[in-house]
C-alpha cells in the first residue's frame, strides 16, 4: 500500500469538510433564522457607534467611534470562534451528528474542518456587514495595503486561537444548557478586553484579566491595523505590541489544537446509540 493510498481517505474527509462547511454557511446565511443572526450583532454594534458619535478619547480629539470600531471586529471574531462552536458541540452531541461522524472513517476530522469552515465563513460575513456601515459612521481609520494584509492575519489567527478552545470546551459540556456557560464567561470577558473602553483606564488587576485571553488581542491587533501610529500612545506600553500579540494568539492556538482532538474523542467514546436514545428522551421531556 503506497503513501498515497494511505493519505487518499483523509483527503477525502478534508474535502467533504470543506463542502460540508460551505453548505452549513450558505444555509446560515440563507435561512431567516440564520440571517437574522448574522444581522442582529452587527446592527446592534452600528447603533453603539451612532450613539458614540461626537464623543472623543479622553485626552484627545480622537473619536471614540474610531478606535471602538476596530475593537469591534476583533472582539466579534473572539466571540463568534469561542461561543458558535461550543454551543454547536453541545448541540451535535444531543442530536446524534457526533455520532455519525464516529462511525464514519475519517468522520470526525472532516467533521472538525467543516465546522471550522462554517464559522470562519459566516463570521467573515459579520464582520463585512459591520466593517461597511462602521467605517462611514466612525471615520478618522486607516484604509492602506498594511491594514489589510494586517486584518487578515489578525482574522487567521484570531479564527485559529479561538475555534479550537471553542470547540474543546464544548466537548466539555453534556446539554446544550450547558454550553450556554461558555457563551456567559465570553460576555464577562469583554469588560476587562479594551473593547469599549481604553484598557489602560481600568484597574490594574482588569488589564491583567484581559491580557491573559485572545478577546484583548485579537482586538489590539486591529486596532494597529486601523488606527493611525499616535493612538498607540493610549495602549499598554504606548506600543502595539504586534510580536507580543501574535505570541498570545499562537499560543492559544497551540493549546487549542493539541486540547480540541482529546476532548473531542473523549466525547464521541462515551456516545452509543443507548446514550443517544437516553438524551434525546431528556431532551424530549424538556419539551424541545
Amino acid at each position: 500500500m503506497t503513501a498515497a493510498t494511505i493519505l487518499d481517505p483523509r483527503w477525502a474527509a478534508v474535502r467533504a469538510g470543506f463542502s460540508s462547511g460551505w453548505i452549513e454557511t450558505r444555509q446560515a446565511l440563507t435561512e431567516p433564522a440564520g440571517a437574522i443572526g448574522q444581522l442582529f450583532f452587527p446592527a446592534m454594534y452600528a447603533v453603539a457607534l451612532l450613539w458614540m458619535r461626537g464623543k472623543t478619547v479622553p485626552g484627545t480629539h480622537f473619536a471614540l467611534g474610531a478606535m471602538v470600531l476596530p475593537s469591534l471586529l476583533g472582539m466579534s471574531i473572539a466571540f463568534n470562534g469561542l461561543s458558535g462552536p461550543a454551543t454547536t458541540i453541545a448541540y451535535c452531541h444531543e442530536d446524534g451528528t457526533l455520532l455519525r461522524a464516529k462511525a464514519t472513517p475519517n468522520g470526525m476530522l472532516g467533521f472538525l474542518i467543516g465546522k471550522i469552515v462554517k464559522f470562519s465563513l459566516t463570521t467573515l460575513a459579520g464582520l463585512v456587514l459591520l466593517a461597511i456601515p462602521g467605517s462611514i459612521v466612525a471615520g478618522d481609520l486607516v484604509f492602506d495595503t498594511r491594514t489589510w494584509l494586517m486584518l487578515t492575519l489578525i482574522f487567521v489567527g484570531g479564527m485559529t486561537s479561538t475555534v479550537p478552545i471553542g470547540l474543546a470546551l464544548g466537548s466539555l459540556m453534556k446539554s446544550t444548557m450547558q454550553s450556554t456557560l461558555v457563551l456567559l464567561a465570553v460576555v464577562l470577558l469583554i469588560a476587562p478586553s479594551g473593547i469599549f473602553y481604553p484598557i489602560t483606564a481600568l484597574p490594574i488587576w482588569m488589564q491583567w484579566v484581559g491580557q491573559a485571553f485572545p478577546m484583548y488581542w485579537v482586538g489590539l491587533g486591529a486596532r494597529s491595523a486601523m488606527l493611525p501610529a499616535p493612538m498607540a500612545a493610549i495602549e499598554i506600553g504606548a506600543s502595539w505590541r504586534s510580536v507580543e500579540t501574535f505570541a498570545v494568539l499562537g499560543a492559544w492556538a497551540v493549546i487549542g489544537i493539541l486540547l480540541a482532538p482529546i476532548l473531542l474523542r473523549r466525547m464521541a467514546r462515551r456516545q452509543s446509540g443507548s446514550a443517544l436514545a437516553k438524551v434525546r428522551e431528556r431532551v424530549m421531556s424538556r419539551g424541545y
